[in-house]
């Protein structure tokens, strides 16, 4: 211990006696570091850490099963009713995929609230019990059951005062009377995030087949998740014999723990980013055993005279780590402060919506705790680092030719060929890291321009969008939704700047509701005539709102009324799929025949053909897509989507959308004040967003990307400037024999272009096998395209040949008379 204690004293000495090289390889390591501790961060709180529930290992999602392993996440009413018939959970829960906002309170000013429609095995699946009062019985969760709530302790606390009484009072939802049955603990945050929770009260002889709800379930202790997924493809055959029809041919029941189902697709960007960093880390490295490869050269005399007067090689190398050791933990110290900085501006760049980073309101991300794994992943990276780029260092250096050394009368000596060949493969590494960082930036930058340069199908420009909650017993028909829409639309086409306002189930990009539908006339002979396709509810002036082209026909009209001739307006993509050579205009078609009494219609006509939509996003293909008039939607369907999902507006103006907004809001209001508005957007924000997650793939990995550039950049300049700094000699007799400037220049730059070519295709090498990675992450552009390898290699090599240009230009300079006279 005293002689390490001697280590660090001395290490300390020559950091400040060397305070240039201290500087430089400290920010480098904590630039490293740091990078890699903010993402860390995040793949800790979104990966690694345990759900916030009791036992999270038993937590299962179950959900349709496809091949290559595709999920569906929503399920049927009827499905669950069979599944929960099982030997391998001790609970199960159906609930909805997102939380509905609602009303609290009344008059002029309510609050608005989110709530969850969940079964009332919810609480029991995810070990909860209430701080406050109960959560409600089976008796509650049926169809005729009261109208009951269990409300979230921030609720109870922000909004309610926290009354210890609480349990029995009533609040109104909606303008509805619910009784609080209990207060949830605090802490206690749901997925997805709610205020209030209220009994789903589902039928069990429901032949709803609509897939619309999510099923989670806690396994019995002695049961494992692949007990339980042979458990529950035995019940998913149970299934498909009692309905053949509703089951698709390669569909099974899948078991997936809960934590890799609410990660969701997130899992593959952070972990590639994940790996960007560290390859980060690894260029940052590689400078910094170049840099001790430099000293060491210039401390061979040094440890020369230490080895002469009794030293051995293990001293010195003991010596030699203690100092780079030393140097990373500094540099592990800023990158801990850097990366708890780095880690809010990541989330200032990520997009809404990360799984398990959202605050109780489900809106904003949160800044994840440094917890114990984040210090110790700091920590060890700190000590592998400082061994890593330490350790070549310090055993090249321990071995000194003693002999030549005591000889040396110059202060500075030379660097062997064996110094040279590492500091070179070390230059090269660098370049080919930074190669492939670079490659997988740009095509991340290739597909967000890609999608960009989309054709959304509508005029996004102009147009105001925000969504109303129908939930609650006032807006359980079709014709007191209609009664609404239509008030609403007239009052607010009645504003100056506005040209057409149109109500949606969703927006254009947010995807929508997949319902079957059969051609009149042509029975389903193996399927040809039937298919799922997207089924939209509009108002008559949707269409004039986004500016989607009509084709043929007519688009939905004021005159389509509940009790007219039912019609249906289909897009191009849906046309020529199922009338490839004929019109499709007057045929009839029937949607939803089969699902369940909530779907059941009379056949609808074609009345009209309009332009495609990219109706799930920009990233995705074209869909068939049938639009309804939204005052012919079944009882059935309205009461189901006023559950699920809020109504959506869409108001075109003629300038400014934001300067309508509070005139919008206002007419809306007057139509029915007890509505609650949310989600205020222009409808090019909304597009923004449907990308955001591209964007901030891109940004980030650029960031990157743009870092290992300019280690690599440094890394170049460095070594061909301390190459010209060894060579002055000889290129100093160069010169005097005849050599001019442009044959240094060229000298110089040779070398400097071989290790950069070298460095380019070792690089492509492994970016050709590295970017498959990258694939679920691309859009219009292969993981391998041939254009951005090229473009990438020749910006990386031009980038290398500037770094050389400035060493070798100095070299160039050199006064042959004055380089000769040293020895």
């Amino acid at each position: 211990m005293g002689s390490l204690a001697a280590d660090v004293r001395y290490a300390f000495r020559m950091m400040r006696t060397n305070l240039g090289f201290t500087i430089v390889a400290t920010a480098a390591l904590a630039l490293g570091i740091g990078a890699n501790t903010a993402i860390f961060t995040v793949v800790n709180a979104v990966l690694l850490q345990p759900l916030p529930y009791k036992d999270p290992d038993r937590l299962m999602e179950i959900a349709r099963l496809f091949p290559n392993n595709q999920t569906g996440d929503s399920i049927s009413i009827p499905k669950y009713m069979v599944w929960r018939q099982n030997n391998a959970f001790e609970s199960m829960t159906l609930f909805s995929q997102s939380s509905t906002g609602m009303n609290l309170g009344s008059g002029e000013h309510p609050e608005q609230v989110k709530t969850l429609f969940a079964s009332e095995g919810y609480f029991r699946v995810f070990g909860v019990s209430p701080q406050t009062g109960r959560t409600y019985t089976p008796a509650e969760d049926i169809p005729a059951g009261p109208g009951v709530a269990v409300i979230s302790y921030t609720l109870w606390q922000s909004r309610l005062g926290g009354n210890p009484g609480i349990a029995g009072s009533t609040i109104a939802l909606n303008g509805a009377p619910y009784s609080v049955l209990g207060v949830l603990p605090r802490g206690f945050v749901s997925d997805p995030p709610a205020d209030v929770f209220l009994p789903l009260k589902a039928d069990p002889n429901s032949a709803n087949q609509g897939h619309y709800l999510r099923v989670a379930g806690r396994l019995k202790p002695d049961v494992s998740v692949n007990a339980a997924k042979a458990e529950m493809k035995v019940v998913g055959e149970r299934y498909r014999a009692k309905y053949p029809k509703f089951m698709d041919k390669t569909e099974s029941v899948g078991v997936i723990p809960l934590r890799e189902a609410t990660v969701g697709d997130v899992k593959p960007a952070l972990l590639i980013l994940l790996g960007a960093v560290v390859f980060v880390l690894v260029i940052a490295c590689a400078n910094v055993a170049n840099l001790l490869l430099a000293r060491a050269a210039v401390r061979q005399k040094e440890i020369a005279v230490r080895a002469a007067v009794g030293a051995n090689r293990w001293r010195v190398v003991r010596q030699l780590l203690t100092e780079s050791v030393l140097l990373a933990g500094i540099g592990g110290v800023f990158g801990f402060v850097l990366g708890s900085w780095g880690v809010r501006g990541l989330l200032l760049l990520a997009p809404g919506k990360i799984p398990r980073l959202m605050d109780a309101d489900g809106i904003h991300a949160t800044v994840p705790a440094l917890d114990w794994r984040v210090a110790l992943f700091t920590i060890g990276i700190a000590l592998i680092t400082g061994v890593i780029f330490g350790l070549y260092p310090a055993l090249h250096s321990s071995n000194p030719d003693l002999a030549s050394m005591m000889k040396e009368t110059s202060g500075r000596s030379g660097t062997g060929k064996a110094q040279h060949r590492a500091r070179s493969v070390l230059v090269v590494a660098e370049v080919g890291l930074a190669l492939v960082l670079l490659i997988g930036a740009v095509l991340l930058i290739r597909t967000f321009a890609g999608l960009q340069s989309v054709n959304p199908g509508i005029d996004p420009h102009n147009v105001l969008t925000m969504h109303t909650s129908m939930a609650g017993a006032s807006y359980s028909t079709t014709a007191s939704v209609d009664n609404f829409v239509t008030q609403a639309t007239h009052r607010i086409e009645s504003l100056p700047g506005v040209e057409a306002a149109a109500a949606v189930i969703m927006l254009p990009v947010q995807g929508g509701v997949d319902l079957p539908f059969t051609i009149v006339g042509k029975p389903p002979a193996q399927g040809q005539y039937e298919d799922d396709e997207q089924w939209r509810s509009v108002s008559p002036h949707y269409f004039a709102a986004f500016k989607i082209p009509l084709i043929r026909g007519r688009v939905i009209q004021e005159n389509d009324f509940a009790n007219s001739t039912r019609v249906v307006v289909i897009n191009e993509k849906m046309a020529k799929q199922f009338w490839p050579k004929g019109d499709a205009i007057g045929k009839e078609i029937e949607i939803g025949k089969g699902l369940g009494p909530q779907f059941d219609e009379p056949p609808r006509q074609i009345v009209g053909i309009v332009g495609n939509v990219r109706e799930n996003g920009l990233n995705r293909g074209e869909v068939g897509v049938m639009y309804i008039p939204e005052s012919q939607v079944t009882e059935g369907m309205t009461t189901l989507a006023a559950s699920a999902v809020p109504l959506a507006w869409a108001v075109r103006t003629r300038g400014e959308p934001g300067s309508l907004r509070a005139a919008v809001e206002r007419e809306l209001k007057a139509s029915d004040m007890t509505l609650p508005l949310t989600d205020q957007r222009t409808m090019e924000q909304v597009i923004a967003e449907s990308v955001a997650r591209e964007n901030f793939n891109m940004i980030v990995l650029s960031i990157f990307a743009g870092i290992a550039l300019l280690l690599a950049a440094i890394g170049i300049y460095g070594l061909m400037a301390y190459t010209v700094q060894q060579r002055t000699h000889e290129i100093g007799i160069r010169m005097a024999l005849g050599a001019v400037r442009a044959d240094i220049m060229r000298l110089v730059m040779a070398h400097g272009l071989k290790l950069a070519l070298a460095g380019v295709v070792l690089g492509a090498g492994l970016a050709w096998g590295m970017t498959r990675l990258l694939g679920a992450l691309l859009f219009g552009i292969k993981a391998t395209d041939p254009m951005t390898f090229a473009g990438v290699a020749a910006m990386l090599t031009a980038v290398a040949l500037l770094a050389t240009f400035i060493p070798a230009r100095r070299a160039s300079t050199v006064v042959p008379s004055q380089a000769l006279r040293q020895s």
